[in-house]
């Protein structure tokens, strides 16, 4: 077993989860401002195009949570308990898999698209120049997919490694790229194409692409002990299976927040444009505790995945509690400070008054739930470093039925409009945060 194993395996777990996490964290935030980022510049050019960029955000959304949380975090969970265990070789073995996954993947979601992608969008209430621009957005975001994939999963070989330092480098070099880049092909300065909104689609996967052969290049040469070895290359049943008892039911928990946000997306079209624009920039911001969360979260996939595979359960528990508590707290004050001042923030984004106050009324009563997002969220990487994902499955699927159930009774049955869609939302947040750390106490792992 290599030092950096050891230590990860013996170290006082609060300072760890410290050290690791402190590089993700403010990496994936900067990654989360380039999201806000894109906004600004589309929201440049008028609310169709905010509203077109709304609709398709969920399913850029489900690209990024299946590559990089359900499948990334699975490759991660598998690769640290096979290092805890002190079996390098097996470790290699699953760079492979990944990589095979990364081709299925990419193209399953290029097909979907392709095929069902204009009925979809139509159906979550786009129309005319609204859906033309969002089909377009997707049709380039889907066809380099691959990268979005490749960039994710490699990302998540590291971060099993115990190497968070790493891919935090990557992921703010990639920010410096793809920041300027869509200003540049979406406003068209510099001599670039004016693109449009296609041009936030374009500098994601240009970006993605030049990130991914640094990934590469660091696997193949990189003076790390796990590397891409060509003779590790063999493929195995066996191998597949360990990443996909994680895998399948962690890809169950972004599909079922997508679709809950698909559907609140679609409840909220009924109100309008404006309405639609203002969730659109309300729910980015929520977005902005993923990343937030993450930082956290893929330290704790690793670390629980490491105390699992060295047959240590007490140490994968604490380290459970303890990033979960620092979730909790990190996002329960964003969503505060987001809520008490919506004017400091909201009128970067918007001028129009009907936008302005759907984004403010939803981030004034949905972000005061956001601590108990950040519990769960931080819950369901550790149970994927733990190969436990029942209970955080148990609890999307209530987070749903109470957040679109509540919001149909609260918006049309009982007259609340607007404001039952976003109240709903709120209450299935803090079920979903309490029933996943009610699975922890209660013996998820055990």
């Amino acid at each position: 077993m290599d030092a950096r194993t050891q230590q990860l395996l013996t170290a006082p777990p609060a300072s760890l989860l410290v050290k690791m996490a402190t590089p993700n964290a403010l990496a994936f935030l900067i990654q989360g401002f380039v999201s806000m980022a894109e906004v600004w510049f589309i929201s440049r050019l008028g609310t169709t195009s905010l509203a077109a960029i709304a609709l398709a955000f969920p399913l850029l959304m489900l690209t990024q949570m299946m590559s990089g949380g359900a499948i990334g975090g699975a490759v991660a969970s598998a690769v640290a308990r096979a290092l805890g265990a002190g079996n390098v070789a097996r470790a290699e073995q699953l760079i492979w898999h990944a990589l095979v996954i990364v081709g299925l993947g990419a193209s399953t979601f290029l097909g979907a698209f392709l095929l069902f992608g204009e009925i979809f969008l139509g159906f979550l209430g786009g129309s005319d120049g609204v859906l033309a621009e969002a089909m377009a957005y997707c049709l380039v975001l889907f066809t380099g997919g691959v990268f979005i994939w490749f960039m994710s999963v490699m990302s998540a070989v590291f971060r099993g490694t115990g190497d968070m330092q790493f891919p935090a480098l990557i992921m703010v070099l990639g920010a410096c790229i793809q920041v300027p880049l869509t200003g540049c092909l979406v406003m068209g300065a510099f001599g670039l194409p004016t693109l449009g909104i296609v041009g936030a689609a374009v500098s994601a996967i240009v970006s993605a692409a030049i990130l991914s052969l640094i990934f590469l290049w660091r696997l193949i040469w990189g003076r790390q002990t796990l590397k891409l070895r060509w003779h590790a290359r063999v493929l195995s049943r066996e191998l597949f299976r360990d990443i996909s008892k994680v895998a399948v039911p962690a890809s169950l928990s972004p599909l079922l927040t997508i679709l809950t946000v698909l559907s609140l997306t679609s409840l909220v079209g009924r109100f309008g444009e404006a309405a639609l624009a203002g969730y659109g920039i309300g729910s980015r911001v929520e977005m902005l505790l993923v990343p937030l969360v993450f930082g956290l979260g893929a330290a704790m996939t690793s670390l629980v995945g490491l105390s699992l595979g060295a047959g240590n359960l007490a140490r994968a528990e604490r380290i459970g509690w303890l990033g979960g508590t620092m979730a909790a707290g990190v996002a329960g004050m964003v969503g505060l400070l987001l809520a008490l001042f919506p004017s400091a923030w909201i009128g970067a984004f918007t001028s129009d008054p009907a936008t302005f106050a759907s984004a403010k009324s939803y981030i004034q009563i949905v972000g005061p739930c956001f601590a108990f997002q950040g519990l769960g969220l931080s819950l369901y990487f550790a149970s994927q470093g733990a190969g436990r994902m029942a209970w955080p499955i148990l609890a999307t699927i209530l987070r749903i039925l109470l957040a679109v159930g509540g919001a149909l009774l609260l918006a049309f049955y009982f007259d609340f409009g607007l404001k039952g869609i976003y109240i709903a939302a709120g209450t299935g947040m803090v079920a979903y945060g309490i029933m996943i750390g009610a699975g922890l106490k209660l013996g998820a792992w055990r």
